[in-house]
């Protein structure tokens, strides 16, 4: 089975910054691409960024220049780095892994962790 435990959620200010880490384990393939959604209380859940294993990424607007997401492929650990945070940033982040094998996509989650931008 693959487990991705997250940790990094907290309670920040306006303008403060956090980090956030993803840890894969079991067995994932290589080839993969590891990203971040979130999901804020009465919304559903929505795109924050990924990185392909050759670590090309993509940002939802509402997040680029301010957030920046990076890989470990070694250790199979995704972070995000949160800067310049707004209290509509606050949410539940979940950690993501696709993996693509043949013609055989999966998805696999984290447990999430909150994330609160506050004064």
């Amino acid at each position: 089975q693959v487990q991705l435990v997250e940790s990094g959620g907290g309670l920040v200010q306006p303008g403060g910054s956090l980090r956030l880490s993803c840890v894969a384990s079991g067995r994932i393939f290589s080839g993969n691409t590891m990203g971040w959604y979130r999901q804020a209380p009465g919304k559903e859940r929505e795109f924050v960024a990924t990185i392909t294993s050759g670590s090309s990424t993509n940002y939802a607007d509402s997040v680029k220049g301010r957030f920046t997401i990076s890989r470990d492929n070694a250790k199979n650990t995704v972070y995000l780095q949160m800067n310049s945070l707004k209290p509509e940033d606050t949410a539940v982040y979940y950690c993501n892994v696709r993996t693509s094998v043949l013609t055989i996509t999966r998805d696999y989650w984290g447990q999430g962790t909150q994330v609160t931008v506050s004064s």
